[in-house]
Order: C-alpha cells, then structure tokens, then sequence
C-alpha cells in the first residue's frame, strides 16, 4: 500500500478523507500534519477524527509526517500549502494541493517546484466540479455571444473570495473564447455601472453558515438562458476526488505540474 501524509488533517477536509483512507486497500495513512499550537498534535490521527485509532500521531512538522510518504495532500492556507510543496520537493514527495487563493508568486513557485516531484494543483478536487469545467469549455465556444455570470456560495470561514472553483469556471470560459480572464473579470458592481460591457464574465458571491460549496454557470443570451451547476451536499465528493488524485499519482508520474483533467483524462 501507498504512504500518504495529510497536511490539515483536523480540518474539515482532513475529516472527510481520514474515514476513506482507513478504508482503502491501496493507500494508507503513514502522517498528519495539522498547524502549530494544534490541541490535536501528539494525538491519534484517526481518534481525532471520531475513528478508531490509526497509529499516527499529529505532528507539526512537515518532514516527519512526510517520512514514508509517496504522496502528499494539502488542505491548509495557501502561504503553508507553499513551504509544504517545497518539503516535498525536498523528500521527492509527490504532492496533491487542494488549497487555494495562491498568488501568482505562489503559482511560479509551484510550477518550478513541479519540476523534480509531480504536484497536482486543483481549485477543486470533485469529479463532478471537474466535469463542469469541461461542460463550460464547451458551452462558451458553442455560445460565443452569451453573457456570461458566475454565482458561487460557500460557507462562511471560507478565507478567499471568489474562490477558486469560481475563478477557474472563469478562466475556463475566457480561455474557450480567446481571450483572458483578467480582461474579462468583473468582481464588483454598485451604483450606476453603466451597460454591461461585452464579453464581461460577472462574479457574485455567498458567504454565510455552513454551505459546502455551490457554483452556478449563467450563459444568457436573446430569449433564453443556459444554466451549469454543482452543489455540494457533503465534502465527500471533494474527498473522493482527492484519493483519486493521490492513486494517480503513486503510480509513478513524471515531475510536473498536474491538474484533475490529467487526473480523469479529460
């Protein structure tokens, strides 16, 4: 079985992987990571998690819960998701980082750190999500004149506003209609805005309670309107889409810098 080392293993998605990992006959929890001061480290992983006990104790410190890891996955902040890429490239680890609200800084960073261990960086790990990406692609070059909207709504400890799954739709339609989205982006409207601009791509967002995350396509054009949506119920999606992830790349990728598309062959 395949070693894997979760960084943020007492956060939300950490809890939603660990009962799939204690389950799984291909991979196997060998470290957690969760950020100093954490009342969980020195504990078990797996009696944190309301589980029975896996025999790996939380730690602080990335190298030793990299130890006897062949893949690492990252649900942390964006800043620690960075010093943890450059401990697995390191340790010649690779890497799943489900973590967003990297900068462009971060992203080069990343993109030379892919050069000596494989790293997949996904806004988000959900197959269905992923699958939404590509409907997008395919709906803005089939309806190159439609307005296009970007509704998304996430719980309210979310850090990052639009989030990335948002930007990403966003990138993916602009990318579909040749242009870019930092051409195309409009993040704020109030007052008189004045006529939509053509080929804007518009962002609304929901932070409030507990909502999982739900992110919604508008394609608007004369007399009707084409919708694409994922709504979360639960994060097991995202933790599903993260095993996979981690499968696909313990069977020994190439160093590179990876998206879920390569993941599911999309």
């Amino acid at each position: 079985m395949d070693g894997i080392a979760l960084f943020g293993a007492t956060g939300k998605m950490g809890r939603a992987i660990l009962p799939l990992l204690a389950a799984s006959d291909q991979l196997m929890l060998t470290g957690a990571l969760a950020s100093p001061g954490n009342p969980a480290i020195g504990q078990d992983a797996g009696s944190v998690a309301g589980l029975f006990p896996l025999g790996v104790a939380v730690t602080d410190d990335p190298d030793r819960a990299l130890a006897g890891a062949r893949v690492a996955l990252d649900f942390t902040r964006a800043s620690a998701s960075l010093t943890h890429a450059r401990a697995c490239a390191r340790r010649g680890v690779s890497v799943v980082i489900g973590t967003t609200g990297h900068d462009e800084a971060a992203r080069r960073e990343l993109g030379d750190l892919a050069r000596s261990v494989a790293v997949v960086l996904a806004p988000n790990l959900s197959l269905g999500v992923n699958l939404l990406l590509r409907l997008a692609e395919v709906a803005a070059v089939a309806l190159p004149e439609y307005d296009a909207e970007i509704f998304e709504a996430h719980h309210r400890d979310k850090a990052d506003a639009p989030s990335g799954t948002a930007l990403a739709l966003g990138e993916t339609v602009a990318r579909a209609r040749g242009t870019s989205l930092d051409r195309s982006a409009v993040y704020a409207r109030r007052g008189d805005t004045g006529p939509r601009a053509d080929g804007a791509i518009g962002f609304s967002v929901v932070r409030a309670g507990d909502i999982v995350g739900e992110h919604r396509l508008v394609l608007a054009g004369p007399g009707e309107r084409v919708e694409l949506a994922h709504l979360a119920q639960d994060r097991s999606g995202f933790a599903r889409g993260a095993l996979a992830a981690a499968r696909w790349l313990a069977q020994g990728r190439r160093p590179g810098f990876y998206a879920m598309k390569d993941v599911l062959g999309l």
